[in-house]
């Protein structure tokens, strides 16, 4: 394996880029009108959503040439099992002071990924385990000396760091992996709980509580475990923060000393003397859901693959807003994405032969939990061993042209670099996500890729706007998020979006993956990554 410093070198003086195919916005715009149409209902998996879906995705690489990507298959069947969770209205909780009674929807949001009919707990005890993290590289474990086996944590979102002047403290305000709502019910589940229910901040967790109630009530998807030994909380699910104050209040627990404690490595989980009680009703569908995937191989060492991800699902039908409107269109999220994934193969297509394989994966289900990507990196079609890096799309620039983008994750892999070097050829830079605390880098699918050690690569839109500059830009997606992100007003709007810099976005990306797909260099993860010793670990 090549050293970063000189496989940089290499990558600098290796496949000139005259002949680059111009990404246009023709090569856009027609997949993002269809795709986010409502014909395509919402694009939701095991739905007619889906079938439409995948039909025109395997129609459109057919059309272009591109071979299959699964053997003689454009498909990867993703097993998957469909839960409808019906909470009870209210959750009643205990104390020596007197009862309190909690409102579904309103003050939480309760799921659960059991296939029992009935999930049912009465008096269970409360156990306040700090953020839920258990980290040895920090020297760090939120669930020493106490057993919470057969009980309800609760944990605050993010990590300790966030929110303080410590960047020395996990990644201060950077998000860790162990500050993802994923990472805590998991942790949790390793310990045995019953239930696991996360504190929700708008601020650390990126997002407001509304994003949240669109699980109230909502069919989840999940990968099929039948047939494997794991154990499963009965619920996982979240509790507003004015709840959670009043749950600290009849505690007898300030809610700004205990978020003080739980700052601490010495701290130390502990009983909230209080007892919750409620019930689910679950509804359980198995079926099998599919990434679509297609291919153009290499001339040279066609064994070698660099894979372009994006997920073609979104939300399908969901809480109607103040219209009415109840179909989740997702034409951002992520019909745009799936739509520049298509014009990347036209580019790949019209261009000479590469010398290594390009691999173009839509993949399902990630608004579900990322489980179309999850199950692909568990079950490879290409190994991982051979697989050169992965580049992800989630959402394109709808904006205009912007004189940056957002590298989300920064600091993780030598696909930085490369990525730095076409933008100067451009006149434009990189810049650190403008919110780190969100955790961005392990909400797409580039994550599973580089769980399993693969160097993946995930932009988001600059905020340093051509014509108005940086607030502008800023303002732009700060209105993203409080008015279209995961609603059903995230429609395809000609007049609202500004195709240009998205045009110029996917071509920086078409010009990152033809220099790796014409090398013989394979980027690595940078010193610190938490993701180098995986891959090292098998590239020897």
């Amino acid at each position: 394996m090549l050293s970063s410093a000189f496989a940089l070198v290499y990558l600098s003086c290796s496949a000139p880029n005259e002949t680059l195919y111009p990404i246009a916005k023709s090569d856009l715009e027609p997949h993002l009108i269809t795709l986010s149409s409502d014909d395509f209902m919402g694009r939701m998996p095991f739905t007619e959503g889906e079938t439409k879906t995948i039909a025109y995705l395997e129609n459109e690489f057919k059309s272009m040439g591109l071979e299959p990507g699964n053997g003689d298959s454009y498909f990867q069947d993703v097993p998957m099992v469909s839960i409808l969770t019906t909470p009870a209205p209210q959750m009643t909780i205990q104390s020596q002071k007197g009862k309190m009674v909690l409102e579904g929807l309103k003050d939480y949001v309760l799921w659960t990924q059991r296939t029992d009919s009935l999930v049912n707990f009465e008096d269970v005890e409360l156990v306040f385990a700090g953020f839920g993290i258990v980290a040895p590289e920090y020297g760090w474990d939120d669930y020493k000396n106490i057993d919470v086996k057969d009980k309800i944590v609760v944990i605050f979102i993010n990590d300790p760091g966030f929110g303080t002047e410590e960047k020395s403290l996990f990644k201060g305000n950077t998000m860790t992996y162990y500050g993802r709502w994923t990472y805590k019910f998991e942790e949790a589940a390793r310990h045995g709980a019953l239930g696991c229910l996360i504190v929700h901040n708008t601020i650390p967790a990126g997002y407001g509580f509304n994003v949240i109630q669109n699980s109230w009530n909502a069919t989840k998807l999940y990968l099929d475990q039948r047939g494997k030994e794991k154990y499963q909380a009965a619920f996982e699910g979240w509790i507003t923060l004015p709840v959670a104050n009043k749950l600290f209040e009849l505690a007898g627990i300030n809610e700004r000393e205990i978020l003080g404690k739980a700052r601490k490595p010495d701290f130390q989980a502990f009983p909230m003397n209080l007892k919750a009680s409620s019930s689910l009703e679950v509804k359980v569908k198995y079926d099998v859901s599919k990434n679509v995937v297609a291919k153009i191989s290499g001339s040279k060492n066609p064994e070698e693959t660099i894979i372009y991800t994006a997920h073609w699902d979104h939300l399908g039908f969901g809480k109607p807003d103040e219209t009415g409107d109840s179909l989740y269109n997702g034409a951002l999220d992520n019909a745009s994405g799936t739509a520049a994934l298509l014009a990347l193969a036209k580019a790949f297509k019209s261009e000479k032969q590469p010398e290594r394989t390009v691999v173009f994966l839509s993949v399902t289900a990630e608004e579900q939990g990322l489980w179309g990507s999850a199950y692909y990196a568990e079950n490879p079609i290409y190994p991982k061993e051979k697989t050169v890096a992965n580049i992800n799309m989630d959402g394109v620039n709808p904006y205009g042209k912007m004189k940056d983008v957002s590298l989300i994750g920064i600091g993780q892999s030598d696909l930085e670099d490369l990525l730095n070097e076409e933008l100067e050829k451009v006149g434009r830079y990189s810049a650190a996500e403008p919110t780190p605390s969100a955790g961005y880098y392990f909400r797409s699918d580039h994550f599973n890729f580089a769980k399993i050690g693969i160097p993946a690569l995930y932009i988001g839109t600059g905020i340093d706007h051509f014509e108005k500059g940086k607030e502008y830009g800023k303002e732009l997606q700060d209105n993203y998020t409080a008015e279209y992100y995961h609603k059903p007003s995230d429609e395809y709007d000609p007049a609202r979006w500004n195709l240009d810099g998205a045009v110029e976005d996917v071509q920086l990306l078409f010009n990152v993956g033809k220099r790796l797909a014409n090398s013989e260099v394979w980027p690595g993860w940078k010193q610190g990554s938490e993701f180098k010793a995986i891959r090292d670990s098998y590239m020897k």
